[in-house]
Formats: C-alpha cells, structure tokens, sequence
C-alpha cells in the first residue's frame, strides 16, 4: 500500500501586520507530494512577496525536474535585493514525499524539520552542501505509515524572545519537538499537531506573536478510500450494480447515506438494517447500524449539514475549538465530516439518479430539491480538502 501524505498547515501574522510573510507552497508530482515552507526576510508586504516569490521558483522548477542548484540559483538571483543589508533573503523547507516511502528533504536556515516515528523523536542522517554561498541542509531516508515531519518558521523558536519570563531567548527547538511528540502520540490529525503547536505559540506570545509564525505537519497515511452511496438508481434493474460496486473494494471503508439507499443495500446483501438507539442529537437525522458498513446515515439533511461543516472548514484558517467539538459530535454528519477531513485520501461517490418528489416539496430548503445539487457541493468541498474525488452515476 502506497504512502499519502495528510498536510496541514496554519499560520498566523506577525501582531499587528495585515499579511503573513511565509508562505506555503504544496503540489503534486506523478508520484510524489512536494511542500515548500518559505519564510521572508522582516514582515509585512514586502517578507510575503519574498516569500511567495521562493515558494513559487522552487515549486514550479523542483517540480519541473530541476536540480538543486538550478533552484537555489534561481531563487538568488531572482530576488529584489533588501536594501539594509544587501542581499536577497528568504528562508526555505522542501520536503519531497514519494508514494513509495522514500523522503527527500532540503533545509536553507530554517528552524530544523522535527521527524517523529511511532510519535517519538528520531533524526536521520543530515549532510550539507554550499550552493551559491548558502550551506543547505539535504537528508534522504524512509518513512512509515503514522511517521510525522514537522516544518516551522523562525516564529515558533522564536516565541517569548523579548519577553520577560521563561521563554525570554524563545522556544527551544528540543521542547518543541517534546510539544510535538506529544501531540503526534495523542491524536492522528495532521491539523490538529499543527494548530496545537501553533496555538502553544501564540500562548507564549501572549497573543501578541513578535513574528510572523507557521506550522506545516506532514502526517504520512496509507491510502484510505471512502466510498459513499446515496440515492437509488434511475432504474431498479441497476439495484444490483450499485451494491456490487460500492462493495468490491474490500479495504474502503463505507458510507450508507439515505434511508432508501440503506434499504436496497440491506434487501440486495441480506444484511439487516437496525436503526441506532444512541441518538442524543436532535438536529440531526438518527444513524443506523448494519454489518460491514462504517457507518449508515439519513440522506439529504445529514449530507447538507456535513457539506455545512466542510466548508466551514475550507473557509477557516485557524479552526477554533468550538469546530473541533463539532467534528466530535456523534451524529451522521460529524462522524461524515470528520472522516472525510482526518481519514480520507480518496472519495468515491456512488450515486443514483432517481427522482425522489419528497426532494421536491416546495417547503424544504431550495439546496434540498435536486440530489445533484448536494452531490456537487460535497465534491468541491471534498477537493477543496487536497483528495482526491471520483463519482459513478446509476
């Protein structure tokens, strides 16, 4: 089973600056995951467009097959130059991720990337190479399914330095691998390591971060498909079809959304469908339960409440605790929800195209109308997660 890597990354600004000046840059290689942290000199406009000008070089030229050296040197001259001091500056993390396990990482004077196995700290062999009069740090080794990386700016080293206190000369790199571990040990999000580490931050910052500070977590997962089915086929001959195709991949896990889809799925398989008694949610439709299906669910109105959460997710660039109670709710749309964010690489939807009148009353919600409609929003907010979407129409 391949290596697919869960990135998260949050960031916040410098306390009284309108933009950040990192920048993270994440694409895709026919068969590796590439993520650029590029950290600008200062803060402020002109640190976000040097920033974003080295995350863009690198991105493009790595991706493009370019060596090292044609990036770096790129990058040098392409740079304005900063005035103060005469030279063109900006920090920068690569961490190249192969589908087969192997890990390539490139580090020019950023804070050290913290590698995590099993959630304990290990460090692979470093070596360092002078291009273009700039010492970079390379390593290649493997990984495993549940290792982390770890990518910072200066920010969270950085964090209390001027303070007066504990963390006056900052946030050692040590106790933050320590802050890392733990988090690596105690929940399989890559979101959730970084927004802990980031929130630890903005604590010793007081709420006031002296610089601009960002956390990318690269969590490395098997793939794990999700398939969902909802909605009956256009035709009843295609009953038959749709439970064959949602059934063949053995390792999916699996997603009954709609108390006529459940049905045919229970009538075609032989398996019986009991409805949940632990129910404590009232906005929520109840769940049911049927052997070999991860989970069952009411249709239109759980969908419509997990595309709500979804894309209140995409929209959010620091999700607040308040989101992440919410993920944990156990209802069919939470429990949708925070699959498809935390387990899913890759979504396939089974869907089927027969009309339903109660979806046309016209006292229900205009997004309740027409099952496409739903289906669409749950796409776009799936693939606006970084997975990967395939759908199948009956």
């Amino acid at each position: 089973m391949g290596i697919t890597v869960d990135v998260a990354a949050r960031s916040m600004n410098k306390y009284g600056e309108i933009l950040c000046g990192d920048t993270v840059e994440m694409l895709k290689t026919p068969d590796s995951d590439v993520i650029i942290l590029a950290d600008g000199m200062g803060s402020g406009v002109k640190a976000s467009i040097l920033s974003t000008l080295t995350a863009k070089i690198l991105g493009t030229m790595f991706a493009g097959g370019a060596t090292l050296e044609e990036c770096v040197n790129t990058v040098v001259q392409t740079l304005p130059i900063e005035q103060k001091r005469g030279v063109a500056y900006s920090t920068f993390s690569i961490i190249q991720v192969f589908q087969n396990g192997e890990v390539y990482s490139v580090e020019y004077d950023n804070p050290r990337c913290i590698y995590l196995s099993g959630g304990y700290l290990f460090e692979p062999p470093l070596s360092r190479r002078t291009i273009c009069g700039k010492e970079l740090l390379e390593c290649r080794f493997r990984v495993n399914p549940q290792d982390t990386i770890l990518v910072m700016s200066d920010g969270v080293t950085h964090a209390g330095v001027g303070q007066i206190g504990e963390y006056a000369f900052g946030w050692p790199w040590e106790d933050v691998a320590a802050a890392a571990s733990e988090l690596c040990i105690s929940t399989h999000s890559s979101v959730r390591i970084a927004q802990g580490i980031l929130d630890r931050c903005r604590e010793i910052y007081e709420g006031r971060p002296r610089d601009d500070t960002t956390v990318v977590a690269i969590r490395m997962v098997p793939s794990q498909t999700v398939n969902i089915m909802t909605g009956p086929p256009k035709n009843i001959e295609d009953d038959e079809r749709i439970t064959e195709d949602f059934l063949r991949d053995p390792d999916a896990k699996k997603v009954v959304a709609g108390g006529t889809s459940a049905t045919i799925l229970s009538r075609e398989t032989g398996r019986p469908l009991q409805v949940s008694l632990d129910y404590s949610d009232p906005d929520i439709p109840p769940m049911a339960v049927m052997e070999g299906i991860d989970l069952v669910t009411e249709g239109i109105l759980t969908l419509r409440k997990t595309i709500e959460l979804l894309e209140a997710w995409n929209k959010t660039e620091e999700p607040d605790s308040d989101l992440f109670a919410e993920l944990d709710r156990k209802n069919g749309a939470s429990m949708l929800a925070k699959m498809l964010i935390e387990e899913c690489t890759d979504l396939v939807m089974f869907v089927g195209t027969a009309v339903n009148n109660a979806y046309q009353n016209p006292d229900l919600p205009d997004d309740l109308k027409i099952r496409k409609m739903i289906t669409r929003r749950l796409i776009d907010a799936v693939k606006a997660l970084g997975k990967r979407v395939t759908v199948y129409y009956y």
